[in-house]
């Protein structure tokens, strides 16, 4: 995208469409760099600015409100903030030439043309549902919005649910097994391709899926799910391997990017599906900018366009285009791709690439495994922890790394995406001087052993 994108003059309307993590952030940031802007967000839904990643484990603790993920409510946004949050408000259509968006008020039913000088594109992605008979059943659910958080939570204190059936073992689908288990629900989880966290390294995989088991869930890999029906008062999951028995069903198969009025727009999509922007989030069309799960980033490892939708990436990439919007001239770093979870008894983390991915990319690489401790040796509490580091041939240059574990997996993580983000070997990764105390650490960090593996892995030769 060329700096011709940049508003010829300072805005004095700024619209965003989408209120919650990246447009909020637009939102917010774009009245701060401008007060006498007139900044509206448009969000479809009736709530903005929201932890969408907190859910599983607020459905798994009936006695908190769904509320409590609310993080900024409209009154406040309006009246602390500045900014005319207006929920229910869909928008139909957007004219790039006359620079106006067709709205209309889902309550009322009247639809406007809102003129705009700038406008942030924060639509989002939706959750995915397969082609199959009966996922519209009541009973049935997905997990993206809010409100979809709230539905199982009412269906779950509505009546006795002894038993649920998960479609999909990604890392929202095994974290909603973790909380239904815990409210004493027989779970059965049901993939389609043959492990668990489809393209994770096969150790993590098959300790998550062990993890899983340990807490009585049921776990099918390389089924197929053929539909949904009802049964008496239960619905029941038919696939080629028999029948699933459920009183709730949740389709967790992954996510895809809001992007149709962008793309009725004419705004350029990048071949990942999600929109197209530079590093100012300035998409094709001048004046108007994209944010968040609706829109692609750069991958500071392969140094390419990926949709990778995390809510960590969606506020700053909101952050970097309300900034822009208003005039400003921020930039956004990229991505290396760092995410992880709790599932029961261990955390579950990644960033980077794997070795499939860098060969798709052209690049010779390793995953190399290594199992270590997360304390101490004889320290009370020691767990295992599995790690595989991904690491390229010719360079000794670190990749990615994915970890399961105990102890402190989630920040551990952190050390490789911080390496990733400075271009360091693994060779550089095993000089690190990491902390040691018995309490949180051996006295070679599951961090070093790992690296030491990749590098040994890297220089061996490769056997035809």
């Amino acid at each position: 995208m060329s700096a011709t994108n940049q508003p010829s003059r300072v805005p004095t309307r700024i619209v965003v469409i989408g209120g919650v993590a990246a447009g909020m952030s637009a939102a917010s940031q774009a009245k701060r760099r401008n007060q006498g802007a007139e900044v509206v967000v448009l969000e479809r839904g009736p709530h903005i600015s929201y932890s969408a990643c907190g859910m599983p484990y607020n459905i798994g603790a009936p006695a908190r409100a769904i509320d409590d993920l609310v993080i900024v409510d409209p009154a406040t946004a309006r009246t602390e903030r500045g900014v005319d949050v207006r929920t229910r408000h869909e928008v139909l259509g957007v004219d790039l030439a006359a620079r106006r968006v067709r709205v209309r008020a889902l309550d009322t039913g009247t639809e406007e043309d809102l003129a705009w000088d700038a406008l942030v594109i924060a639509t989002g992605a939706s959750a995915t549902r397969p082609p199959l008979p009966g996922l519209e059943l009541p009973g049935v659910f997905v997990l993206r919005e809010l409100s979809d958080g709230e539905a199982i939570k009412r269906h779950l204190a509505a009546r006795p649910v002894r038993s649920a059936v998960v479609i999909g073992a990604g890392y929202i689908g095994l974290e909603m097994a973790d909380a239904l288990r815990g409210l004493g629900v027989e779970v059965a989880v049901l993939e389609k391709l043959p492990q668990v966290l489809p393209g994770w390294a096969k150790p993590v995989s098959d300790e998550a899926r062990a993890e899983v088991l340990r807490h009585g869930a049921r776990v099918e890999t390389g089924i197929s799910v053929l539909g949904v029906e009802r049964s008496g008062e239960q619905l029941c999951v038919r696939t080629d391997r028999g029948d699933f028995e459920a009183g709730l069903v949740l389709v967790s198969t992954g996510v895809r990017p809001s992007v149709a009025l962008a793309k009725s727009a004419g705004i350029v999509l990048g071949a990942s599906g999600a929109i197209a922007v530079d590093d100012h989030m300035r998409t094709s069309a001048p004046g108007v900018f994209a944010a968040g799960d609706c829109a692609e980033a750069h991958h500071r490892v392969t140094g390419r366009p990926v949709w990778i939708p995390l809510g960590t990436t969606a506020n700053k990439m909101g952050k970097v285009a309300g900034a822009n919007a208003a005039g400003g001239d921020e930039r956004f770093a990229g991505i290396v791709g760092t995410a992880g979870f709790k599932l029961f008894d261990q955390e579950v983390a990644r960033t980077g690439i794997d070795a499939a991915e860098a060969s798709r990319l052209g690049l010779a690489a390793v995953d190399a495994v290594s199992r270590h401790h997360t304390r101490g040796k004889n320290y009370p509490g020691d767990r295992p922890v599995i790690t595989s580091v991904t690491v390229e041939r010719a360079t000794g240059r670190l990749l990615g790394a994915q970890m399961i574990g105990g102890d402190a997996i989630g920040k551990r993580i952190d050390v490789f995406a911080t390496a990733l983000t400075a271009g360091m070997t693994v060779a550089q990764v095993e000089d690190l001087d990491l902390s040691y105390a018995p309490p949180f650490a051996p006295v070679y960090d599951p961090i070093l052993i790992a690296a030491t593996v990749a590098r040994k892995a890297a220089e061996r030769p490769v056997t035809q």
